[in-house]
This record gives structure tokens, sequence and C-alpha cells, in this order.
């Protein structure tokens, strides 16, 4: 799909120590973003061990950065252990950055993820009334399913290819060189 970020923006996997990064954007999330990120209201103590959890094995977090401060972020959680291949996805992005494709990008990151780790099937879950939720899905072809109160949407991921794996280390290694860049321009005020 390849829709542009806003001016500034880049996508990249969260490294092991930025846990606290990932929280600090969590807990930045409105009412409104946080409660469908999380379908339902949840405590500030909650996002922080939630967040602690993002380096566990079977978890890779993508995050949208401008200037550095991560302002969006898809969570890729295997459902189960290793050999599980389902997995749930959950997006959120920061109000100011909502529909502006931040959410697209994200999603095709974590469809290139899930398919190089085995994952054939991802699920997304969503309240009701998070319309912008399901037209993310529906971009993808997700199949999505009402029940109780809540949407879920269910993506088929293809199987990884040498092409595929070679998409994801392309990304991961211009990830690694934009953060390189961004630290070194904020570090010397050239931003």
């Amino acid at each position: 799909m390849n829709e542009p970020l806003p001016d500034g923006g880049t996508i990249r996997k969260l490294w092991v120590g930025e846990t606290d990064a990932y929280r600090e954007h969590l807990l930045r999330l409105d009412g409104d973003s946080r409660n469908r990120r999380f379908s339902g209201a949840v405590s500030d103590d909650f996002i922080a061990r939630h967040a602690a959890t993002a380096n566990e094995i079977g978890v890779v977090v993508h995050g949208f950065f401008i200037d550095g401060t991560l302002r969006g972020a898809a969570e890729l959680r295997r459902l189960g252990s290793l050999f599980v291949r389902e997995a749930e996805a959950a997006f959120s992005v920061e109000q100011h950055w909502q529909s502006q494709g931040v959410g697209t990008v994200l999603l095709e990151r974590t469809l290139l993820s899930a398919r190089n780790r085995g994952i054939d099937t991802l699920h997304m879950h969503c309240i009701a009334d998070n319309r912008r939720m399901q037209q993310l899905a529906r971009k993808f072809d997700a199949d999505l399913t009402f029940d109780f109160g809540s949407v879920v949407g269910e993506v088929d991921a293809a199987r990884s290819t040498p092409l595929s794996l070679m998409r994801e280390a392309l990304a991961d290694a211009d990830g690694v060189a934009n953060a390189i860049l961004d630290a070194q321009s904020r570090l010397f005020g050239t931003a």
C-alpha cells in the first residue's frame, strides 16, 4: 500500500530498552483513544504493567516516531507458545497523528513480521464503534465478525519467503539508521 507518513515520521521496531517510551506513549493517549486501544477504560498502573511486557518473547512492537518521540505503536503478540501460529495485533496512535496513514503503515509492518514468524492468522479485537480500526482491517481484507459489542478482525498472513525476510531486514536496518541520525540531530541541535 505504501502510504506516506507525516513529515518527519519514521516507523521502526522498538528496542529492548524502549519500554519506557512505549509506556509514555500509551499514557499520552487521550481517553477515547485509550478506550479504543484497550477496549475499555484502564488505569495508568495497568498501562505500566502492559508496556513492561513489550520485551517478552513472542512480542514485536513497531513504533511511529516523530522527532525521536514515540507517537504510535503496533503490537504483535503471539497467542500462546512460540509454536502457536496465531497472534493478536493492537494499535495506538496519538490523536494528532490519527487519520494520516500511520495505522496503515504500522499494520503493513506488523503483517510482514507476522508472516516472517510463521503466524498464519492475525486477530484484531476492537469495540464495535471503533470505525477507524474496522476500516483499517478491511483495507487488508480482514474477515470481521461482531460479537457482544466488539468486533474481531482476522487477517490471513502469507507464508514467509526469502524476499519477505529481506524486506524485514532492510526495514530494520533503515530503522536503526534513522534512529541514529535522529539521536545525533537532537544531540547536536540540528533538527
